[in-house]
């Protein structure tokens, strides 16, 4: 057997990119294969390889919640049968919020060991995003609801194929317990020929290179990690740091929901502590402890070394306290299926704590929520459920030297993308008349933050439902060094009598032929005191329509003479006070 130092450097990254590449690999079946447009267009899945002790060696680029979960689930599913109890072609299935592995009931867990010469070495894992498993509403995920119960059928680890043969009961009770049972059964199927894509990846790379030396690469590279990891940390302000925000409310419309943390930074250690964090709450914005803890690290990793790559070593300082019956670790069976509006404060409040001492590092905050969305119904012309079901992008904050981005989904949304317009109109009976900047006077600063979206959905169905939640409704994106606060999301319904609905959430809300759903993200957090702004800038952003004449001169003091659209802009910005 060889050992480590025997190893060169060379294969061992030829075998780490080689692990990633099955990783990709996995990810891109698994999105050419899938039935519905979550996953296929939207990317609302993530992907990764574990070794037999559940430590994460590998993944694709996904939603960061979703990968940083596998291991959670790869453990419980060891946990619960053995090594010993898993054989080749067997694939296990989670989406239990209270175990590992979890999310939401629609995101869902599918491990599979995988064995090279009849030893199970490493595990493959993913974790997708179902349109509808059942629950008392259209879509599953319900801003409404009061338990776990009402959310769709759970699944805890249990086999979904043995030896490589579907579990028929397993099968049978999924496909009874859900609106959509051809999609739901086709998006499952093509999980399970992801994980055979990986498994068989990883055979050939231990063909080739032999097992003992993928296995002795994987520590060494692991111990790569966990050296790196260190070598940042010693760069970053020592110290304990504390924040706290405010989520809009307790899911069901009561009081504000307190989020704190304390950031604790040492040489070698990277402590976040929830500990003074909400208890559970009666609505479903609790997180379910595993995807606090996938946040805490890509909040770690977004801090310490952003261009590293994620494994277990790499995560090795990191520590997380989450204490018990509190929104981010709630008690069985509290409702999760809008969790996104509270786990995504799980990571902006570290970046909060930390934005003062590495202004460098973090910007301002951003529209912060998935706002989710389910445009459902059964369709006219079909017969049959349709369900279009999406994140929407907004607006990023402001950072030391830039202004904020415009349109990207949230932090806790990763690679996801909004569903295109094309889609969208061929897929469901429905049209988009609508689709732009939302530009609202707010995220002002030296560097302003980025727009958030307005999308407009005109329904051309008879009857279609409407879900939706967009947390940040009520508290704004924060500004930083003096950088206004942004503009908050919110969801609204306009029928065709003339009635305007604005809410921060819909729960099945029920439209008639001809009404719109439109859905606004705010604009992000501004950087700097508005009139350090370049004033070249502002008359750029009076003349792209960014900013009226008005606020050029009240906030930025900088006074515009002409038309801008139409001069000559390095001639025309007046200096602060019309000089």
């Amino acid at each position: 057997m060889k050992t480590k130092r025997s190893i060169d450097p060379f294969t061992v990254e030829v075998i780490k990119r080689a692990l990633v590449s099955a990783a990709e690999q996995m990810f891109a079946a698994l999105g050419r294969t899938s039935k519905s447009s979550v996953i296929y267009e939207v990317l609302d899945y993530g992907c990764a390889i574990t070794d037999a002790k559940a430590r994460m060696i590998a993944q694709a680029n996904g939603i960061p919640p979703f990968i940083g979960v596998l291991t959670d689930a790869v453990a419980d599913a060891v946990a619960k049968f053995g090594l010993d109890g898993l054989a080749e072609g067997d694939i296990v299935i989670t989406n239990d919020p209270y175990m590992g592995g979890a999310t939401h009931q629609n995101d869902v867990v599918l491990v599979m060991p995988i064995f090279y010469e009849g030893r199970p070495i490493l595990f493959a894992a993913n974790k997708a995003h179902w349109n509808d498993i059942g629950g008392k509403d259209p879509g599953s995920w319900s801003p409404s609801a009061t338990d776990i119960y009402q959310e769709g059928i759970q699944f805890p680890v249990v086999k979904l194929f043995e030896r490589g043969k579907e579990v028929r009961g397993i099968v049978d009770i999924l496909a009874r317990n859900g609106r959509i049972p051809d999609m739901t059964l086709g998006d499952m199927r093509a999980q399970a020929a992801s994980l055979q894509v990986a498994a068989k990846r990883v055979v050939q790379i231990c063909d080739k290179y032999g097992l003992e030396t993928v296995l002795e690469s994987i520590e060494v590279y692991l111990e790569q990690g966990r050296k790196l990891a260190l070598d940042e940390l010693k760069k970053l302000p020592k110290g304990q740091f504390t924040a706290e925000e405010w989520i809009d409310d307790d899911g069901l419309g009561g009081d504000p929901v307190l989020v704190k943390v304390k950031v604790t930074i040492q040489d070698d250690a990277f402590i976040i502590d929830y500990t003074g964090t909400a208890k559970t709450c009666p609505g479903p914005i609790n997180a379910p402890l595993s995807v606090v803890l996938s946040t805490a690290k890509f909040a770690y990793k977004a801090v310490v070394s952003p261009h590293a790559d994620p494994n277990e070593g790499f995560f090795a300082p990191l520590k997380v306290i989450v204490p018990e019956d509190t929104v981010f670790n709630p008690k069985r069976p509290a409702p999760v299926s809008t969790y996104w509006e509270s786990n995504s404060y799980a990571g902006d409040v570290v970046w909060k704590a930390l934005a003062n001492v590495i202004p460098e590092r973090i910007t301002a905050g951003h529209f912060l929520s998935v706002c989710g969305s389910i445009v459902s119904g059964i369709d006219d012309s079909t017969g049959e459920w349709f369900f279009s079901v999406e994140p929407n992008a907004g607006g990023w904050g402001a950072g030391k030297g830039k202004d904020g981005e415009n349109g990207l989904v949230c932090s806790a949304d990763g690679e996801t993308y909004v569903l295109s317009v094309e889609v969208a109109e061929t897929r469901y009976p429905l049209i988009v008349g609508q689709f732009a900047l939302n530009i609202q006077n707010g995220g002002h600063g030296q560097w302003r933050g980025g727009f958030g979206l307005v999308k407009d959905y005109r329904m051309t169905n008879s009857k279609t439902f409407v879900t939706a939640s967009c947390g940040r409704n009520r508290f704004p994106p924060w500004g930083l060094a003096g950088g206004h606060d942004g503009t908050p999301n919110l969801a609204a319904v306009l029928t065709t009598d003339g009635r305007v609905e604005e809410r921060g959430r819909f729960s099945s809300r029920e439209l008639k032929k001809g009404d719109v759903a439109r859905f606004v993200t705010g604009m992000a957090g501004g950087y700097g005191n508005p009139h350090n702004r370049d004033p070249q800038a502002v008359l750029d952003d009076v003349a792209d329509g960014y900013v009226t004449l008005k606020t050029a001169e009240e906030v930025y003091g900088v006074a515009i003479v002409g038309d801008p659209p139409h001069v000559d802009h390095a001639a025309t910005a007046r200096l602060r006070g019309g000089a």
